[in-house]
Formats: C-alpha cells, structure tokens, sequence
C-alpha cells in the first residue's frame, strides 16, 4: 500500500478523513454511505422487516463495492458459521474490497449484539430487560466488554446495540429489548454498556432514534403521536445521557414518524437536537431499509433517490443494510445540481474519520490481521458472567415463605409451556431464536439447559415431574387434566409459564410479536387457574419478555418469580434461586399489571394517571410496581438526612440513608431514590426515579447510602418547551420500590427560575460506605 496522509496512524483521525476525501472521486465518496450483505438474497425467512421484498432487488457484491463501501452486513450473522468460516469470510470480502478498488478503504463490519454477538455458538445473555432488571451498571458494562471483545477479535467493528426505547405500552412486542419504563435507569444501563463495548474498539450503537417504543397501540413501525414535552422528558435523555456521558459512535434511526415526520427525513432530529444540542460527532446509520420505507411506507419520497435525498440532508450518514437509496440515483442528483455535494462529503468525513479511528486506514492494516480465528464464543468465563447476570436479575414478586424449596418438598410438580423448553429463555435476537428456525437441521449451536434440567441438577434427591400443559400460544386443553393430576400429587407445583421470543409474528414476544393485551399468550392463564385450584402450594414462574397481569393469580400462589429471558444459564439460575442456594436480587425495571386491559400505562404518571376513585371506575395500580422485588433476607431504611432543606436552583444536596440486612443471611438491596416535584407549571410525575444504589449486605451488616443531587436532576421541558429548573418544594422518597418509600423528607428549591441546556448534569453520584 503506498504511503499517503490517510495512512498515518498519529495523525489526527479528522485529518486523516479529510484527506482521504479530497483524493475521492464522488462515486467513491457516495460508496461510503452504502454497505452490502452477502447471501441476503439466500436467507429463507425474514430476520428484518420486508428483508425478503428487499432481497429481490439485489445486485451482485462485486457491483456494489466497485467504488468502494462503506459497511459490511452481517458476515457471521446471516448464515450459520463457525469462527473459522466466519472469519475467513471476512478476509474474503475485506481482500475483495482493498484489492479491487482505486483507494483500498476496508469496510467497517457491523453485527447485532442485543443478547451477546449474535452469530452460531456465541454466548446467550440475558435479554436488556433482565439486564435492567439487575439495577446494575457495573455488571453490565463488565457483558458488554466481554461482548465487544469477541466482535473485535473476529474482525467486526460495530455493534447495533444498545436500545434506548423507553417502555411506554407492555404490549409492544419489543419490550423484551429494552431496559424498561425508567428513563434514568434506561440511560445509566445503556452507558454503562456502550462503555464496555466501545473499550474494546467496537462502535456502539443507540437504537432506536426515537420514540419507537411509544407507537399507537404498541403496534410495531405505528405512528407516534406524543407531545413534544414526554419527547424531551421521557424519550430523549437516556440517548442524551449515552451520547453526552459514554461517548456513543453511532445512533441509529427509528422506524416511525413522529407527528407524521419520519424520523429517518427528520432534520430536527437528527442534526439538530442530535448534533446542534448534544454535540455528537459520530455516525447516524439507517435502521434496516428505513430510507427506502420513506417512499415505500411512508410515502414522503418519490423513489429512492428522493428518499435518499431526504435522509442525506436530515443527517442520516450510512444506509444500511444494503445501497438501495445512496447509490447511482443519488450521484446522479448529486451531478444535476439537486442535492448539494457537500452534503455527500459531510456524511462520507464522519465514516471515513470512523474507519480511521478503528485503524483501518493505517498502512499496515490487512484483512488477514483483523481477525483472530482461535475465539472461543461460549468460553467458560462467558458462561459464568451470563450466570452471575441471569442470578442477579431473577425477580421474586412474592412469597409466602414455599420459596426456597425446603428438603421435606420432595415430591415437585414442573408444569407449563416454559418448564422444559431451553429456548424459552433466549431472547428474540439470540440467534436461536432469530436465525436457526430457518436451519431446523442444527442444534443449538451451544448448552442451554431447560428448567427441568437444571432443577434435576440441583435437586438429585427430589421426585420431579415435568409436564407441559398447553404450548405458549394454542388453545389446546386436553393436557390440563394431566398437569393438575400430577400437581395434586406432588409437595409443591412449579407453574412455568410465558413466552417464545420469535419475529415478525412467529413468537410471542419479539420483534413485530406485538400483543393485544396482557393476558398470558394462548391458554396459560386458564392453566394457571385450573392448577391453583388445587390447593397445592403453587410457584408461578414467569419466563417472558414482557410483564403479564398476574392479578387474576397473585394472591393464590404461594409465590411468584419473574425472569426476563434469562439467557442460556437462565435454567441453572433459576434452579440456584429456587433451591435457596442462591438469594433472589432482581427488581423490577417494567411494573407487572393486575388487569390485561390496564395499558398503556408505566409508574411515571401524573396524578391522574393513577386510581382516580369517583372519576373513573378503572383503577390502574398494578400487581407489582416498578423497582418491587423481595429477597430470602430482609433490610430496615432508617436515618434519612438531607445536607440542605434550601439551596439555590443550581445547587445540589446530599440524600443520606441508613439500609441494614435484619435477615438472618447475606443478600442484595438495590436502594432506591424517587423526587416529587410538588407544584409546577406543569403535570410532573407522582414519583420520579432520580438515583440507584445495589448494596450487598451480609446478616447484621448495615451501609450508609449517599446520593448527590443537583438542581438539574428536577429539571423538566416547561410551558413554553424550554428547559428548567423551577423554585418550589421538592419532595424526596427512599426505599425499595416506587410504592414502598419508608424514608420521605423534603427540600426548596430558592432563587429564579433556571434555563438549563445541554450542559445540564445528567446523573446522580451515589457513594455507598458498608460497616462491619
């Protein structure tokens, strides 16, 4: 490779590009915001939406990389591909590139990564939702660098991972993905996960740009018709907080319109609020075909070089996954005077300054050391890291002292759907789940055991009986009388029931696997009923990834355990769990409704967003609210002392707690802290997540939990769309739910109201001291 400006890696990788620019032609510049997908066209079944309409119309690879390329789609995900193969696909399409272009720009290899690198025999994790259900920033962050380093070794640079969509309807089929209804729980998890993949030289990507999740009817792609203010105070500060406080590189569109603008051609959006108020410089890529579907599906562009246009100017950089709207079409506007080149070089700068911070533009970069064929994907330290998440994020709704399972209950009745179905576990982006139902020939691909098989593990001494009952989603009865006959028999009944993660309607949660109400899928519910009905003591267990309205079943079990797609060690940890030899620390990051018909509704309402007793005759107070989860210890809140009841709207305080395990075994809190602003000028939240704390406690041991709160933290969008920090009484709640609060006090804020822009604190320090 002949030396040139480009190539020298201790230069400023912004130099680098815009050198590398100025010696394009625009063909070449136009290629860097396109990417390709080897062997889409060969795919039986959809793994994105429309993919099969859109394989249809592909050309050859060779046609598409003839000016070089931007992105290379999906070379270990598309098929199935050990890592030798896997990587020596790469080699193959990177050497096709370099060696068959004027310039020899390598492309940057992007992959999903949502459950862990989505490719065959690479490590399960839990789903997002069980990760927020850890309330635990450090644990993430620690899978998302175990993540990053198996995508770099095997020669990828970008992650399309993590999703940011806050929870607005349970219904909506991507819940399993999210990290639940909290938007400050939402932005410190999904930092603390594009830190650790982006330690390891993966481009993390912030999915989707936004308000995805809040579409009409929890219909995938629907439209979004929220207000600018839950925009500014719901949607947006969790993508804010990853792109201001973690340094994201990449932010990928949403599907949808907002107010009837697609997000894809939104300027506003994409420029101005992305770039103009938070200042980011890395790359905007299109959800897959989102740039088409603006002709196609919504209808804003006539054709596909119009649609281009449209997002080129928004500020969308790369299209993927496949060029269909950046190609030909739009250097040929580009040449006629109707979209401004410089448009074309302010988009090919971003990728190219990319490519150079990823070192594929040094002079020593080659195909061949990318890449390191001897990865391990399920190594034994992957394993025991999905163990330790999956524990940690297994939520125990209630219990009346069944749980954890005693020696005398010998005799165990496993029934349900979930009981012996290692799939239930696995996410709809694992790749089980999301590419091997086309491949009904292959295993697995690695161990995932079933509940009954880690619950014989861990129990060799206990008669267990294990019977499905119904599927997941039939309505198929003829198997009831059997289950409850073997429940009648037995010390205690473990009722497993949920979902089956597919896509695009072939599971029950998932992307596209949209759900008309929470009722549990088929008859799972009637299943329940007839089992409780027994008068055995019950144990539901709900696999799933979304929340169910348990309320019809709560106060008959004898407990209730909720697991969020736990990931391929989910069996072993909900076995460790039931057993007792592990103590149940998951919270919940999503509230469990009562009523199926009670949606959409999360815990950040006004107050009249909940019980509204004399004005309607619909209460909406879940089951379980957001943050509950028991433990088999206890702990006692005392102590709580502000450092200030007045200081001025941009000043802070210190929120001190006293938590102590009064339990007689070791176990985790996760300390909570909620605000109340009291009056404003307008409706704010009954209670509003501020802060966090997961404080491990062995029996009698006791720790003093201090959260720094500034002004900025009460800071909402006001009357007139701007944002600020209003003089007024603040109230503050500690504890270990958003409706278990045992510790309340109070502060003013004093002084003039405050503008605050996006230099505005974003998070809440919290230190924890533990004493012997």
């Amino acid at each position: 490779m002949t030396d040139q400006p480009w190539h020298d890696p201790s230069a400023d990788p912004a130099e680098r590009a815009a050198a590398l620019l100025a010696a394009m032609t625009l063909e070449e510049k136009v290629a860097q915001l396109g990417s390709a997908w080897p062997g889409n066209e060969e795919i039986n079944g959809n793994v994105a939406p429309m993919q099969d309409v859109f394989a249809r119309g592909s050309v050859s690879f060779e046609h598409r990389r003839r000016h070089g390329l931007g992105h290379l789609t999906r070379v270990f995900g598309t098929a199935p591909v050990d890592v030798a193969d896997g990587t020596a696909r790469v080699v193959k399409l990177q050497r096709d590139i370099v060696d068959n272009t004027r310039l020899r720009v390598p492309a940057i290899v992007h992959e999903e990564c949502l459950t862990g690198f989505t490719t065959y025999g690479a490590t399960v994790y839990p789903s997002p939702l069980a990760w927020a259900a850890t309330f635990d920033a450090e644990l993430v962050e620690t899978m998302a660098t175990a993540i990053g380093s198996d995508l770099r070794r095997v020669g990828v640079h970008q992650g399309l991972s993590p999703v940011l969509d806050v929870v607005r309807d349970h219904r909506w089929g991507r819940v399993e993905e999210t990290l639940g209804e909290d938007p400050y729980l939402v932005g410190v998890l999904a930092s603390a996960y594009v830190r650790g993949l982006q330690s390891k030289g993966v481009i993390a990507t912030l999915k989707h740009f936004a308000g995805y999740s809040a579409s009409r009817a929890a219909r995938n792609h629907a439209p979004v018709s929220i207000g600018p203010r839950e925009l500014r105070d719901v949607v947006l500060p969790p993508f804010e907080m990853a792109v201001r406080e973690a340094g994201a590189g990449s932010v990928m569109n949403s599907y949808v319109d907002l107010d009837g603008v697609p997000a894809a051609a939104d300027t506003s959006l994409l420029t101005g609020v992305l770039r103009d108020e938070w200042g980011f410089e890395g790359t905007v890529v299109s959800d897959y075909w989102a740039i088409a579907f603006l002709a196609t599906m919504h209808r804003v562009a006539d054709g596909a070089a119009e649609a281009g246009a449209l997002a080129l100017e928004a500020g969308l950089d790369v299209e993927l996954p496949d060029t269909l709207c950046y190609g030909d079409e739009l250097v040929e506007l580009v040449r006629r005077g109707e979209v401004d080149e410089a448009l074309v070089d302010r988009a090919a700068l971003r990728v190219l300054r990319q490519k150079a911070e990823l070192g594929l533009l040094d002079a020593d970069w080659t195909p061949e050391s990318d890449v390191d064929s001897s990865v391990e994907l399920d190594a034994a330290e992957n394993r025991a890291l999905a163990r330790r998440l999956a524990e940690r994020s297994v939520v125990l709704l209630a219990n009346d002292g069944t749980l954890p399972l005693r020696p005398q209950a010998r005799r165990l009745a496993l029934v349900g759907p979930c009981a012996d179905d290692p799939l239930a576990f696995l996410g709809c982006y694992s790749y089980p789940n999301h590419v091997l139902p086309r491949y009904p020939e292959l295993d697995l691909g690695l161990d995932v055991p079933s509940l009954s098989q880690a619950l014989r593990s861990q129990l060799p001494d206990a008669e267990i009986t294990t019977l499905e009952g119904c599927g997941v989603n039939d309505d198929d009865r003829s198997r009831f009388a059997e289950a409850v006959a073997a429940a009648r028999e037995a010390d205690v009944c473990l009722a497993v029931v949920g979902d089956r993660a597919g896509m695009f309607g072939e599971g029950t949660s998932g992307e596209g696997c949209d759900a008309p109400d929470l009722r549990l899928p088929g008859v799972q519910d009637e299943l329940l009923s007839a089992l409780l009905d027994t008068g055995v003591p019950v144990v539901i267990v709900v696999v799933s990834g979304r929340p169910y309205a348990l309320g019809s079943h709560a106060d008959r079990a004898a407990a209730v355990v909720q697991a969020f797609l736990p990931g391929e060690e989910g069996g072993a940890a909900l076995a460790s769990i039931l057993s007792g030899e592990t103590a149940p620390s998951g919270r919940l990051p999503v509230q469990v409704p009562r009523h199926p018909g009670g949606q959409p509704a999360t815990y950040l309402h006004p107050p009249l967003g909940g019980n509204s007793q004399g004005i309607s005759n619909l209460d909406p107070t879940p089951a379980f609210p957001f943050g509950h989860g028991l433990s088999y210890t206890t702990f006692d809140y005392s102590g709580l002392t502000l450092s200030a009841d007045d200081i001025a709207t941009d000043g802070s305080l210190d929120v001190t707690v006293d938590v102590r395990n009064s339990g007689e075994r070791a176990g985790s809190e996760v300390v909570q802290l909620y605000l109340d602003d009291v009056q404003a000028q307008v409706t704010r939240p009954v209670r509003q997540l501020v802060g966090f704390a997961r404080v491990d406690l062995a029996p009698g041991q006791a720790a003093r939990v201090t959260f720094t709160v500034h002004a900025d933290r009460t800071s909402f969008t006001g009357r007139d769309l701007r944002r600020i920090v209003e003089p007024g009484r603040i109230d503050v709640h500690v504890g270990r739910s958003v409706a278990d609060l045992p510790c309340s006090g109070s502060f003013r804020l004093s002084g003039p109201l405050r503008e605050v822009g996006a230099d505005r604190v974003l998070t809440t320090p919290v230190t924890v001291t533990t004493a012997e």
